[in-house]
């Protein structure tokens, strides 16, 4: 297990702060992401980077690399040399997370053949207007979950003759990894706020600038 990232959920101070601003931060998210009421597929995109905010935050900007190669398909950052993946999920169930995203059937079952965990995993599930957690799911409770419930049970495979989206963790791997002694997690209450948001002012204060 990764000894820094538990810090998220161990000091006070910066659990008080996640359960404070992640609602607001997220909502945030979604008024600049969302177009008619709908969210645009960049949401993920822009939760990930918030996350990455917070790990900036607690353990400083030089100790986490944001520039990772595109080799590193499940890494989202490095924090102090350790890799990192970043999920977000929303739902009261957490189902249809996503290990690898491909439209390629063999590719995904040639993922699903080859693969071990090779980072620790963050995920947050977000419950809006109700409760959900921001988990730590070190890469040793995915490997005892792996090797326990064999690997046909740990990954969902999409369904034949679909358009494939992406390999999953299947709905027993994230209970058996919520559960798994090694795992760590904060609740969340997901309430929204009454903000009131301009995705465009920002920009036009930079038009503004002389």
């Amino acid at each position: 297990m990764s000894a820094d990232l538990t810090t998220l959920f161990t000091d006070s101070k910066t659990i008080k702060k996640i359960q404070e601003k992640l609602p607001d931060l997220f909502q945030l998210a979604e008024l600049d992401n969302s177009r008619d009421g709908k969210l645009g597929m960049e949401i993920g995109s822009a939760r990930e980077r918030i996350i990455i905010a917070l790990l900036i935050y607690k353990f400083g900007e030089l100790n986490v690399k944001t520039n990772i190669a595109i080799t590193f398909a499940e890494t989202d950052a490095i924090v102090f040399e350790k890799p990192v993946s970043i999920k977000t999920i929303t739902g009261k169930k957490i189902n249809g997370v996503k290990l690898i995203w491909t439209v390629d059937a063999q590719k995904a079952l040639s993922f699903s053949q080859n693969y071990i965990p090779s980072c620790d995993i963050l995920l947050v599930q977000i419950n809006w207007n109700s409760k959900g957690f921001f988990y730590l799911f070190p890469k040793k409770a995915q490997e005892d979950v792996l090797t326990k419930i064999s690997r046909s049970e740990y990954i969902k495979l999409p369904k034949a003759g679909t358009n494939p989206r992406g390999v999953e963790l299947s709905g027993k791997a994230i209970e058996e990894l919520s559960k798994h002694p090694q795992t760590m997690k904060i609740e969340i209450d997901w309430k929204r706020s009454d903000i009131k948001h301009n995705p465009y002012e920002r920009w036009v204060e930079h038009w503004l600038e002389e």
